[in-house]
């Protein structure tokens, strides 16, 4: 069945109250299930296992992976199976759509974690008790939903802005119910081998896994004489330099430098390929040239004029060269500047995020307002405007005074940065219901520098305040993508609203004690410390960048080598000039500054990885051009649901992996 809409014209001239009230006879379906016990479990439990999986993702790569097709069709998959089995009625559309809701909600609210208070933990060295992540981060996120309230009858109800994402997640869920239900189940299908593949492989990488098959499973210590589990190699090249050792073979270096110390390694990393796949050949070539130009060019250069050199660490051991040191030594500097000057002229360049908000506002003449002054058709279903001004403020207070509790923020410089807030927030909406993307990035450097120019003295002034206007820009912005579907297809908006911050919690309650547990474990004496936040498998780049930013602000340039305040000006016209050759060439030029920058602090194994999963995908999709035959419905169509295959099936195993070292000892 088609999904209704208005036309351009209606859209144009009709008032809110026509808007709403051909919604409410034609597509509303209030007699249809769709928050209930089941949809709202269902989609707690994804989002707790999605959400898990982001956080791995972006610890990985700094990037949020969205979740909300792959949640659709599990949600749809599990209960048709279930049907068919005669162990439960078959989920109806709205049903599914609050799952996903619930559980793209889920997977948002993660994103402080491994940004904005992982990088002021890398600053302070301070330790943030779990209790207080948990609240920061469910105050901020609810804030983000209290300020989205009042936006979604404009952006929605009223101008019928398309947001490509959600109006996606409509058309699907349309389709699975409405004749393509086999098409659902097929990339269902598609999703679990390939995460059963997935999951097999890393657990053959995995140490804990193996520990755990062949010591206490196998007890292949006690009859085999085993002392260590035998496990594949994930990096190939170790294969190679294993046989060096026996052989006597040559170890590939470049200017001196072995090209293990500047992390060149060929790793089968197939979340990273998921990753490459889903983020596309143009933006994974941005990511692989940033990686190339910055440890197989200048980071061998730096090491052998001196300006990447082994240090003594505070506890007077010497620190080797590897790969974290030479970023954070020197390479972090142009990569900061490449990605905030790119992200910033990307924003500018784009001036319909701001104009458009205003274009509508022109539009309404008097009899128009006054059309809009009636009764409100929807005031049983929509959630009371009430809520947000009373809720806004009261959270917003609680947000300012917990930042300073916690964090050490003055009073003052946290509410200064709540008005920033709504605008930050209008034009993320904007441009999440215009193009899809929240430019969070690039805004929260704006509130990052303003709270930066008037504290520089404490590296929480800038950090925190922009995390939290940043993150309820975000969720916000998330949550009016999620309500266009549920718009689409007939849902009530309160059912979708109570379902985000159903989400929020699940999210919450997974992640926070994993974050501890992957990126803060504790030692024998059982004492957790910061300094193993970034490592070698989790090198969390995006709070590498709001840190590198932190300390321009706190410190400036001093202390840097006179070669890293080179690169960063290099980079800064550099990436001035790559957006604006995308802006002149209409995106036919495509290699983006901010990917570029993301390629220089990401490991160059990962950057590999993603790109050789961008590059099968790309050629597969160049092989299979024509709709509707075998190849193309499963490796162009059917993209996605490999893509989270790999990404969801690594990074669970991961993340068991974790426990198992744990459990094990």
């Amino acid at each position: 069945m088609a999904i209704q809409h208005l036309t351009d014209e209606q859209t144009r001239t009709w008032s809110r109250a026509q808007k709403d009230e051909w919604w409410f006879k034609n597509v509303y379906r209030g007699d249809m299930a769709q928050l209930t016990l089941r949809s709202g479990l269902t989609g707690f439990l994804l989002g707790a296992i999605l959400s898990a999986t982001g956080l791995y993702i972006g610890a990985k790569t700094g990037i949020a992976i969205g979740v909300g097709l792959t949640s659709v069709i599990l949600a749809f998959a599990l209960f048709r199976m279930m049907h068919a089995a005669g162990w439960a009625s078959d989920f109806t559309v709205l049903e599914n759509n609050c799952t996903q809701s619930i559980a793209t909600a889920a997977g948002y609210v993660v994103t402080p974690l491994y940004v904005s208070l992982a990088a002021y933990m890398m600053v302070s060295g301070k330790l943030i008790p779990w209790w207080q992540l948990m609240i920061w981060i469910s105050v901020i996120a609810v804030l983000g939903v209290l300020v989205a309230f009042p936006m979604k009858r404009r952006f929605i109800n009223e101008d019928q802005l398309p947001f490509p994402e959600g109006r996606a997640c409509g058309v699907v869920l349309d389709s699975l119910y409405t004749g393509n239900a086999g098409e659902g189940m097929y990339k269902a299908r598609l999703l679990g081998k390939v995460s059963a593949f997935a999951a097999l492989y890393q657990a053959a990488v995995s140490d804990g896994w193996m520990k755990l098959l062949q010591f206490k499973i196998l007890r292949m210590d006690q009859w085999a004489g085993m002392k260590e589990p035998w496990t594949f190699h994930e990096r190939l090249d170790q294969y190679y330099y294993e046989a060096a050792v026996k052989f006597d073979l040559a170890i590939p270096k470049i200017l001196g430098t072995d090209i293990r110390v500047l992390g060149l390694r060929l790793t089968a990393d197939v979340a990273m390929m998921g990753v490459g796949g889903l983020m596309g050949i143009a933006v994974a070539t941005s990511c692989l040239l940033g990686a190339f130009i910055n440890f197989v060019i200048l980071a061998p250069i730096m090491i052998q004029i001196g300006d990447v050199a082994p240090r003594v660490g505070p506890t007077g051991v010497l620190v080797p060269l590897n790969r974290a040191e030479i970023v954070n030594q020197w390479s972090l500097w142009w990569g900061v500047a490449m990605m905030v000057t790119g992200s910033l002229v990307g924003l500018l360049a784009k001036p319909e995020l701001f104009t458009s908000i205003f274009k509508s506002l022109s539009r309404r003449d008097k009899k128009v307002a006054a059309a809009d002054a009636g009764p409100d058709i929807l005031k049983d279903i929509e959630v009371p405007l009430w809520i947000s001004y009373v809720g806004v403020p009261v959270f917003g207070l609680l947000g300012a005074w917990i930042t300073h509790e916690f964090f050490g923020v003055p009073p003052l410089l946290a509410l200064i940065s709540l008005p920033l807030i709504f605008v930050l927030t209008v034009i993320c909406a904007n441009s999440m219901a215009l193009t899809s993307w929240t430019p969070t990035g690039a805004l929260s450097k704006i509130t990052q520098f303003t709270m930066g120019a008037i504290d520089r003295s404490n590296p929480a002034s800038n950090l925190l305040p922009a995390g939290m206007t940043g993150e309820i820009a975000a969720n916000a912005s998330n949550l009016l993508s999620d309500i266009k579907p549920g718009y689409m297809l007939g849902g009530k908006p309160r059912h979708q609203v109570i379902g985000h911050i159903i989400g929020i919690v699940s999210g919450v309650l997974a992640c926070v004690p994993l974050f501890f547990l992957l990126f803060l474990p504790a030692d024998s004496h059982g004492v957790r410390s910061v300094s193993t936040l970034v490592s070698e498998q989790f090198p969390m780049p995006a709070a590498l960048q709001w840190k590198g930013v932190a300390d321009i602000i706190a410190k400036g340039l001093k202390g840097l080598p006179l070669s890293a305040v080179i690169a960063a000006a290099v980079a800064v016209v550099s990436a001035i000039a790559l957006e604006v050759a995308r802006i002149v060439t209409r995106g036919r030029f495509q290699i983006s500054a901010v990917s570029v920058g993301l390629g220089v602090v990401l490991p160059p194994e990962s950057t590999l990885a993603m790109w050789i999963g961008a590059l099968i995908f790309w050629l597969l999709s160049k092989r299979y051009k024509t709709p509707g035959t075998i190849g193309w419905r499963r490796w162009v169509d059917g993209c996605e649901p490999i893509c989270a295959g790999l990404i969801s099936g690594a990074a669970l195993m991961g993340i068991g992996n974790a426990i198992v070292n744990v459990l094990l000892g």
